[in-house]
């Protein structure tokens, strides 16, 4: 550990941290073989189908299962975003993260397990699929699946802007030429795009392995050294305490929150409740999970992942050590960007090789989340737009042809995103795809236990959801720049408090759905035809039930 005590200064004339950006280079070598070499892993007769591209064969146990759920999970731009919040604005905008996703688990462990199963049983690749066997809806399963779609893209393009932060620091992305300062960016688009294309959901699987190993180690090492350097925990927590007191320059008020007040507690605690409801509902989290081998490979997940929080919670605290060593995240352009400040803080304080390490822990960490979620768009798209809409009899290789080149248009439209629009526009359409993807929560998880809501309502709940949580997100001024869409926390109706966005649009779906419902079953409309029968939720692997039997349609309105 010695060695960590003197940093290697970048070459000062060119800017250019060529140790570290070594370093990055080589293990991104590596896990790019890895990626390619995946396709050899457990490899099956046929790769021509969604269940083995796309899901890899439904066979990963449960260390797999861990690593890829917390690659996908724990994305490149968390791991920039959450210290950047706590060194820009405080705990409200940061520390959020930590408990929301210690209270996401315990929820995922009660339905996730009757998901896996139905799935299973049934051949569902996406939540869509479910819905449309679920409630025989064609036009639910539609709105399901394009807010699914619609909800991922921006996430993706925001695994790029995570890698661009590292290449910055770096001393990669300068210049007034594309070659400069875009060619790097264009190479790990064209590597993630290949594995992808080529291993499927293997690829990520495999590289989840190095990720996470570099990250544990990283933070580790990073938590443990860098106090020491910067006067202790009670220097960090003082000199966080006193920038987030000082008045913000343009508001005049104070620039952001050391421990949330009493008018922050409502906005503290609905974005960590809403921010958990939302998180499994996003496509690329359940195919992750559907990947799994078995049901209780999922539960056993659900109580292991939380050490990824424990993680967490030590890389927020990091925005508060850049803090107490005065790290300047300055960008290329001469501009404040405090999405640099981790990286910056790594270049500053470590050694060059070890910060080659962490800049390499941080772009690998874009590469895993980046390649599940093309998956998981491209499935959603072939198989709820393209199958179900377009060509109904679209054979498994097919659709597996179709998914892999959709994958890469995603891919494609993300990087066009970061390049040609401002970052803060990715932002604030991840933040409002959050807000979105909320809106499915009712058809998918209360679908599972009950069919006591109405088809119809709904839909018309995801609708009015979706309809309020849109303009009131871009009803939002950013005090800083006077542009819509400034965040996610608005005041809600009735209580006059701040509260998300997302969670009290789905308060409105919710009393939508369940008022409709009502009225719907009273006067008996028909709720469509359910495929799934009761003992669907519990099928394990090797359970005979999870080969589909032909039972034919049926119309029933009891629970499972």
């Amino acid at each position: 550990m010695s060695t960590l005590s003197t940093a290697v200064p970048a070459d000062a004339h060119t800017g250019i941290n060529g140790t570290a950006l070594t370093v990055l280079i080589v293990l991104f070598l590596i896990v790019t073989v890895m990626g390619f070499m995946a396709t050899r892993w457990r490899r099956p007769a046929n790769m021509e189908s969604l269940d083995e591209w796309g899901l890899g064969g439904r066979s990963f146990g449960t260390w797999v299962t861990w690593f890829l759920l917390g690659g996908d999970l724990y994305t490149a731009y968390t791991f920039v975003a959450v210290p950047a919040a706590m060194f820009a604005l405080g705990s409200v905008s940061g520390f959020f993260a930590v408990p929301y996703t210690i209270v996401l688990y315990p929820i995922i462990f009660v339905f996730m397990g009757r998901l896996w199963s139905v799935s299973h049983r049934h051949g569902y690749v996406t939540p869509a699929d479910f819905v449309k066997g679920r409630y025989g809806s064609r036009e639910l399963s539609l709105a399901v699946a394009i807010t699914g779609f619609l909800a991922i893209m921006p996430y993706i393009a925001l695994q790029l802007v995570g890698i661009q932060a590292v290449l910055e620091v770096a001393g990669v992305g300068g210049g007034s030429n594309w070659l400069a300062k875009d060619a790097p960016l264009f190479v790990a688009f064209v590597v993630l795009a290949a594995y992808t294309y080529s291993s499927g959901l293997r690829a990520p699987a495999i590289i989840a392995f190095v990720k996470d190993t570099l990250i544990y180690l990283v933070i580790i090492v990073a938590i443990i050294y860098l106090p020491s350097k910067v006067g202790g925990w009670d220097t960090i927590f003082s000199a966080a305490q006193d920038k987030m007191a000082k008045p913000n320059p343009t508001t005049g008020k104070p620039t952001g929150a050391f421990i949330p007040g009493s008018q922050q507690l409502w906005a503290y605690a609905t974005l960590g409740l809403g921010s958990a409801l939302a998180l499994f509902m996003y496509p690329h989290s359940i195919t992750a999970s559907l990947s799994a081998s078995s049901r209780n490979v999922i539960r056993r997940n659900a109580a292991i992942l939380p050490a990824y929080s424990f993680i967490l919670g030590l890389l927020a605290l990091l925005g508060w050590v850049a803090i107490a060593a005065g790290t300047k995240p300055i960008g290329l352009d001469g501009k404040p960007n405090a999405q640099l400040v981790v990286p910056q803080l790594f270049e500053d304080m470590f050694p060059s090789w070890f910060a080659g390490v962490a800049f390499a822990a941080i772009a690998i960490g874009a590469l895993v989340p980046a390649a599940i979620m093309s998956i998981a768009a491209a499935n959603t798209f072939t198989r709820n737009v393209y199958k179900e809409w377009v060509r109904p009899d679209a054979t498994p290789k097919q659709e597996a042809q179709v998914s892999k080149l959709v994958s890469l248009v995603v891919k494609g439209f993300a990087l066009v995103f970061v390049l040609l629009l401002d970052k803060q526009n990715a932002i604030n359409f991840q933040l409002l795809g959050g807000i979105w993807i909320l809106q499915t929560f009712p058809a998918i998880v209360f679908g599972l236990y009950t069919r006591w809501f109405h088809r119809w309502a709904l839909l018309a709940g995801w609708a009015v959801g979706m309809v309020y949580g849109t303009l009131a997100a871009y009803n939002v001024i950013n005090p800083a720049t006077g542009n819509h869409f400034g965040g996610s926390v608005a005041n809600i109706p009735g209580i006059a408090q701040m509260g998300y966005i997302g969670l009290t649009a789905f308060a409105i779906n919710l009393i939508i759905a369940a008022v409709l419902s009502v009225a719907l079953n009273a006067a008996k409309v028909p709720n469509g035809v359910d495929e799934t029968i009761k003992g669907d939720y519990f099928a394990e692997a090797g359970d005979p039930r999870v080969q589909k039997l032909d039972l034919g349609p049926r119309e029933t309105t009891a629970s499972p």
